[in-house]
């Protein structure tokens, strides 16, 4: 049995995520919520909140406790690209990338 949550289309780069994701990974969800409360990094709002929602997902949808979850997945992958233009000299543009995410984080009950 296990719980997911997904965001879609979060607006930071996935090489930040992955960082962050690296240091969750395996690891039980109250020591998750920590690491990723106390890491000074962008990607970590967004995975608290995603932990936060695996975790009531286990809870009230497939009545797992809450106090034996830990992440047994979290991966990120690259979402759709905001193609932007940056003026430059003598008449060119230069092309700025803006890239999004797509972040899962997946609990599962330890025996």
């Amino acid at each position: 049995m296990e719980a997911k949550a997904i965001l879609k289309t979060a607006r930071i780069a996935p090489r930040k995520v992955q960082i962050v994701l690296d240091l969750i990974r395996g690891k039980d969800l109250n020591v998750a919520l920590a690491i990723v409360k106390h890491t000074p990094k962008a990607a970590s709002e967004y995975l608290e909140k995603l932990l936060k929602s695996a975790a009531a997902n286990a809870e009230n949808n497939h009545n797992m406790d809450k106090n034996n979850l830990y992440v047994a997945q979290c991966y990120v992958c690259p979402g759709p690209i905001m193609k932007r233009i940056m003026p430059r000299a003598q008449g060119r543009a230069f092309r700025i990338l803006k890239r999004t995410s797509h972040i899962t984080v997946v609990l599962k009950e330890r025996d």
